[in-house]
């Protein structure tokens, strides 16, 4: 593993029609080895949760679940490939699939933000 998900706040920057996570979502991840997890909320999310296992290239292999704000609860798949960026943060490609619903799929990318920046702008979780 060279990649560290520990302690990494994402947001969302982009996502297919048919996905509920938007720029409002912030995730707040955890890893302890090979097992990561987090929690998100924001825009169409009230509250959600992920699990994810460190797969071959730092891939993350999740399953993630959450509240929406219509009350549903929804549950889904993904496959988040990462990519570190030039000043070091990391961005995931993610190919998802709702396991729950019409059990469509998508593609998004959430890149990571760093918390210095992130509060000065005024945007809270």
């Amino acid at each position: 593993m060279s990649i560290n998900y520990h302690m990494k706040t994402f947001k969302s920057i982009a996502n297919s029609d048919n996905g509920e996570v938007g720029e409002q979502t912030i995730f707040h991840y955890q890893q302890q080895g090979n097992f990561v997890w987090a929690e998100y909320s924001g825009g169409a999310i009230v509250k959600g949760f992920l699990v994810a296992k460190v797969i071959e290239n730092d891939t993350l292999d999740m399953r993630y679940e959450h509240i929406n704000t219509t009350g549903e609860i929804m549950t889904g798949l993904c496959l988040s490939r990462p990519e570190t960026l030039l000043d070091g943060r990391i961005r995931l490609y993610e190919k998802w699939q709702w396991t729950s619903g019409d059990l469509s799929s998508g593609e998004s990318i959430i890149e990571e933000i760093i918390q210095e920046n992130f509060v000065k702008s005024g945007n809270f979780a």
